[in-house]
């Protein structure tokens, strides 16, 4: 036990499931019965599935994220990064935002870290790639996105021109196919505005080394959602790597080349790879290995879930493990807050069991593809309709009655109100403009003045005479 007078309950995370799993654990404790503490070095959390329409204004980005100390109110949120964890002396090293290190005595653990962007080592990819990770990177994009036509409409150098308007995307999961379907639809209304520029100027790239796009919606929907961005003209290149990016210049497997100042990477998530320090039993790819009751495998006192976990799959067909997406993670952070409360009255644990619902996928402005699942029957939507699915549910799914007033808000003015492309640019660097009014004008070094001309006379009148 720790030294202070509760028992303490530290979830690492403040994502989805340790959110969630937080605000379950304080639902179902009594008054004064442990003190829950969560560590995030941000202090919200990012509802992911909206990157793409934030990234493409049908949302704003403040609506995407819910912070943590309004939505946990009965909680200790601690901003900073959790390092090291001793399990022997059940203590967590937190590097805060500023200042020395400090540690945090815990009882029970949860490891809700989500995972991160699973990178490769291609040149050129960490100088020049955009990630879609977090709300910040989404608000970067638009900005950089709506940037790249002020650069073209500004110059008649076609090179110049045809490297701004090429956008390349690598990945073609839900985030991949996601992202250019909105992006591309923001760049078709951001034209309208721009005389110099069409739609045939631009170039849009969809690559994956697999074979197929929206694999999470099956072969049939998969294979219209890559039609439809086809008939889009957006160029989509299977069974294709990108060997490099140096400086813009994209070459990828299958020969193609490209010069593009956009290049956004989707190409699948790890999990954290900070979890090695924390003294857990890990999976092959990194995942913490946890019971069907999401314990950690030989910790009786540690939960994990969500992506930074591997979670066997208990419904017969569906896999060996449950697949990192909300419709688990939700479900999974409900069940790890009861266990824990059971496991801190002395109750057994509960398995945890869930049918796959189905899933829905976004490609732009009423353009979406949907797969629901009722028993054994399947009910596979395309187009409209499965645009309101995908905003139906997402909408839902949104923590918190307040985001979720807020999202629909958004999307209901986007029926009457044309989409804002106005970029600001000047967020990458805010301060710049004001720094340099307020830097001091460089001393300019000046010649020493001639003498007057009659001193000038003396002078040398006194020199002839010496002479």
């Amino acid at each position: 036990m720790s030294t202070t007078e509760r028992p303490r309950i530290l979830v690492v995370g403040g994502g989805y499931v340790g959110l969630y799993a937080a605000r379950r654990i304080l639902q179902k404790m009594r008054y004064r019965e442990a003190t829950v503490t969560v560590v995030d070095p941000r202090s919200y959390m990012t509802y992911q599935p909206f990157l793409p329409e934030a990234a493409a204004g049908s949302i704003s980005p403040r609506h995407v994220v819910v912070p943590l100390r309004r939505v946990l109110p009965g909680a200790e949120v601690l901003t900073g990064r959790v390092s090291t964890i001793d399990q022997d002396r059940r203590v967590a090293t937190v590097a805060p935002l500023v200042g020395p290190a400090y540690e945090v005595p815990f009882d029970y653990l949860v490891v809700a870290m989500g995972a991160v962007s699973r990178t490769f080592p291609i040149p050129g990819l960490a100088e020049e790639g955009i990630g879609m990770k977090g709300v910040e990177e989404a608000i970067g994009l638009r900005n950089h996105v709506l940037e790249q036509f002020d650069r073209a409409d500004s110059t008649t150098d076609e090179e110049i021109r045809r490297k701004a308007l090429t956008f390349v995307f690598v990945g073609g999961g839900f985030a991949g196919a996601e992202t250019i379907g909105e992006i591309e639809d923001l760049a078709r209304d951001a034209a309208k505005y721009y005389p110099s520029i069409k739609r045939e100027d631009m170039r849009f790239l969809l690559v994956d080394v697999a074979d197929k796009i929206l694999p999470e919606v099956g072969p049939k929907l998969g294979e219209w959602g890559r039609e439809h961005l086809e008939k889009r003209g957006v160029e989509i290149h299977l069974g294709t790597s990108m060997k490099s990016c140096v400086d813009g210049r994209v070459v990828l497997s299958n020969g193609v080349e490209a010069d593009s100042s956009t290049i956004v990477w989707t190409a699948g998530v790890k999990p954290n790879p900070v979890l090695a320090e924390f003294g857990l039993p890990l999976g092959p790819r990194g995942h913490v290995d946890v019971e069907p009751s999401l314990r950690v495998r030989g910790l009786g006192h540690v939960w994990a879930a969500g992506d930074n976990a591997q979670v066997p799959n208990l419904v017969e067909g569906e896999g060996d493990w449950c697949p990192p997406n909300a419709q688990h993670a939700l479900r999974q952070a409900k069940v790890l807050g009861d266990n824990v409360i059971s496991e801190l009255r002395g109750f057994p644990q509960q398995d945890y069991r869930h049918a796959n619902k189905g899933a829905v996928a976004g490609l732009g402005l009423r353009k979406g593809v949907a797969m629901i699942k009722f028993g054994k029957f399947t009910i596979r939507l395309r187009g409209r309709l499965a645009w309101y699915m995908h905003r139906t549910y997402h909408g839902m799914a949104v923590p918190t009655f307040n985001r979720k007033i807020r999202v629909f808000a958004d999307w209901t003015l986007g029926l009457f109100l044309k989409r804002e492309v106005v970029s600001l640019g000047a967020m990458e660097n805010p301060r710049h403009e004001f720094a340099t009014a307020a830097r001091p004008a460089p001393a300019v070094e000046r010649p020493a003045p001639a003498p007057p001309a009659a001193e000038s006379d003396t002078k040398e009148k006194a020199k002839a005479a010496a002479g």
